[in-house]
């Protein structure tokens, strides 16, 4: 029988999965938000929120404002050896970096093989956002008023960048009080904050590619953006490839190393879509568990960008809907959760085994990024964990919800004394 290479390659999350607080609709004019209020409220058909995800915007802002700016990320070597423990014989295709915070006094860090660089797939789009912030602040330093109003009234245009969309997004319509569920098509309208949600909530890769777009208009209109759609059009069809690659990486760049970061340990190089690749020259993208939970930890302390763009940006991280992978485990129900994720894997034919999501036998990464806070409402354990694996054959997803619960309980036993 004659073997046929078989590549299944997946950058993302699941569709499924939504951000920002429920009651943001007034200020952000996401439409979504709508939706699943009224869905909470049982006024419209929706899913029913864990109890972790019915946080106010007033109540999901940065924590840490107190905590050392400069953390000493030296890792505690008991924490470090329990974490290595629960991962078993797999343990060197793990890498995990946390940090226990707790006892605000007196936050631990530990970590395994925290160093180690991998594509983390839509993890990246974390620094997307990161960017769009950056560039704001640059624009505006002293306005907040200013880019709040960019976010609400810049529309964003799908067009042939989007290709190809592969991760549905929420429409709500408030007028009928209809929702439809599809994926992003050329024509579709909405604000930059809105596509900002989808890239954040649904993982959209289309909704990146045209958020991608815009920081390079922000990056080459400064204040005279937002330009018209002609005049972006015109831009981008009269600009070559090369010279939009090095206003992407201007901006993608500028925004990491403002914020204090290494662009040699983490970056976003490229667009998520296949024509965003071959209309903006990119470059390899790649993280470290360290530099993203270190990314966390500036947002969870006030310092990633300013204190009003890091609540912005773990409003759009918080999870008010399904959860999905590491955020899905009953033990965080009543947690509320800020979460990222992105998978790649790949498959080769191999007798008696059948590939599928999240379970390549060539190449099965997986990167999870979670901030939580247990109880949501008065949180007795808070901590930030980043986790990428490559362990083949097995359901990655799976891998990491049991996981996420392992640590859960550890984090519970290492305060159980002082609570009591």
């Amino acid at each position: 029988m004659r073997w046929v290479l078989l590549w299944f390659l997946v950058l993302g999350l699941e569709a499924s999965v939504h951000a920002y607080p429920l009651d943001g609709y007034e200020y952000t004019g996401i439409r979504r938000l709508e939706f699943y209020r009224l869905a909470a409220l049982g006024e419209v058909r929706g899913r029913q929120l864990p109890l972790g995800g019915l946080l106010s915007m007033q109540e999901v802002r940065p924590r840490g404002i107190g905590l050392p700016k400069d953390f000493d990320f030296a890792s505690d070597p008991d924490m470090a050896a329990e974490i290595k423990t629960m991962l078993g014989a797999e343990a060197n295709r793990y890498s995990i970096a946390l940090l226990d915070m707790s006892d605000a006094d007196n936050p631990v860090y530990a970590e395994h093989n925290a160093t180690v660089k991998v594509n983390v797939g839509s993890v990246g789009k974390m620094l997307v956002g990161l960017a769009v912030f950056q560039r704001l602040h640059d624009l505006y330093p002293d306005d907040v008023s200013a880019r709040e109003r960019i976010l609400r009234n810049a529309l964003v245009v799908a067009d042939g960048f989007i290709q190809r969309p592969s991760h549905k997004v929420v429409f709500w319509h408030p007028d009928t009080r209809t929702m439809t569920f599809r994926l992003l098509q050329e024509g579709d309208t909405a604000s930059l904050w809105e596509y900002l949600d989808w890239v954040y909530s649904a993982s959209s890769n289309a909704a990146a590619a045209m958020v991608m777009k815009h920081l390079v208009l922000m990056q080459h209109s400064a204040h005279a953006y937002p330009v018209s759609q002609a005049d972006a059009d015109d831009f981008f069809e009269s600009t070559s490839r090369t010279e939009l690659g090095k206003l992407f990486e201007q901006a993608m760049t500028g925004g990491l190393v403002k914020n204090g970061f290494d662009p040699n340990l983490i970056r976003q190089g490229s667009f998520f879509t296949r024509e965003g690749k071959r209309r903006v020259a990119g470059k390899t993208s790649y993280a470290t568990p360290r530099e993203l939970l270190r990314l966390v930890y500036k947002l969870e302390t006030g310092q990633l960008v300013d204190e009003w763009s890091s609540r912005e940006m773990k409003r759009l991280m918080y999870m008010t809907q399904k959860r999905i992978r590491y955020a899905s485990h009953p033990a965080l129900n009543n947690a509320a959760v800020y979460f990222k994720s992105g998978s790649l894997y790949s498959c080769v034919p191999e007798e008696g085994f059948v590939c599928g999501k999240y379970r390549g036998n060539k190449r099965n990464l997986l990167a999870s990024l979670a901030l939580v806070e247990a109880p949501a409402k008065d949180p007795q354990y808070r901590y930030m964990v980043v986790v990428s694996s490559n362990v083949l054959r097995v359901n990655s997803a799976v891998a990491h919800q049991t996981l996420a619960m392992r640590i859960h309980r550890m984090i519970q036993r290492r305060h159980q004394a002082r609570l009591k």
